[in-house]
């Protein structure tokens, strides 16, 4: 899958988490269980993307912490030792807008290849594509 679907796919699971919590409280949050399980299924498909982006896509955006959107959801899956609700509710009320933006701006960075597959802007405006050089001018003897 091309990177900017799956950043398209984790910018449309941080909106809904960012919306369902819009307005409440922590206390309001851990009296909804329906909410709680919303979120924490939401955070968990966010880290299972991270790991299906190219480490290219990765290494050019180390403003994201992606290792430790991984490891969130590997606590959720695997449960260790429980979902730690305060844990979650930062996540979400601190972490998740500073991500939408991130993603954001990593979408507008990224251009279609022939192929599908995408690569960051700055690599594009270089003059080559990814495998293909610019012709070499040959000189007159």
């Amino acid at each position: 899958m091309p990177d900017k679907m799956i950043i398209d796919k984790m910018l449309r699971y941080t909106a809904k988490v960012c919306k369902y919590c819009q307005d409440l409280s922590y206390d309001e949050f851990c009296g909804s269980e329906m909410l709680i399980e919303a979120c924490v299924f939401n955070l968990s498909q966010i880290g299972e993307l991270t790991i299906k982006l190219r480490d290219e896509c990765k290494a050019a955006n180390p403003q994201v912490a992606w290792a430790q959107i991984y490891g969130l959801r590997n606590r959720i899956v695997h449960d260790y030792e429980g979902v730690n609700l305060r844990l979650i509710w930062e996540i979400i009320s601190d972490d998740m807008p500073k991500l939408q933006r991130e993603l954001s701006a990593i979408k507008k960075g990224l251009t279609r290849m022939n192929n599908g597959k995408t690569i960051p802007k700055k690599l594009t405006e270089r003059g080559t594509s990814m495998g293909v050089a610019k012709p070499i001018k040959k000189e007159k003897p």
